[in-house]
């Protein structure tokens, strides 16, 4: 779908709500997705064990929603965690996106994964992340066992 038929998508969806009225609720429309695809860029290239689907691996990583105006697309920040991931990769602890970021890094490694929504949170809102947002992410691989 382009992201002129999303955009236009999401304001009809908006103007449908509004316009139903009676209640005090505030309705907020889905933000529109940017259209960006996912991608891995190896910041640091580590020296370690493989994170392969199956091992489990131990993750620091700091996410940002995607913004179009800044230099390096980082926004606003909204998680951060070191040592905190301890997932078995391709097990469905963590959106698909975040599991194929780490497919490949080595230990010691650093990379930044762009996630958009298909591959994130989709639609739905998760705390401070709207709908439709693509996702930033910057992890560094502590083990992968």
């Amino acid at each position: 779908m382009s992201q002129f038929l999303r955009l236009a998508l999401a304001v009809a969806l908006f103007t449908s709500a509004a316009a139903c009225g009676g209640g005090t609720d505030t309705i907020t429309a889905p933000t529109p997705s940017l259209g960006i695809p996912f991608s891995t860029t190896d910041l640091v290239v580590g020296t370690g064990a493989e994170a392969l689907n199956g091992r489990r691996v131990v993750v620091n990583y700091t996410g940002w929603l995607y913004v179009t105006t800044t230099a390096d697309n980082k926004g606003t920040q909204f998680d951060t965690g070191n040592g905190f991931v301890r997932s078995v990769l391709g097990g469905g602890g963590v959106i698909v996106g975040f599991d194929r970021g780490i497919i490949g890094m080595r230990v010691g490694g650093r990379r930044r994964v762009v996630i958009p929504p298909e591959l994130g949170y989709g639609s739905a809102a998760s705390g401070a992340i709207p709908g439709n947002a693509t996702l930033i992410f910057e992890l560094e691989l502590i083990s992968a066992q």
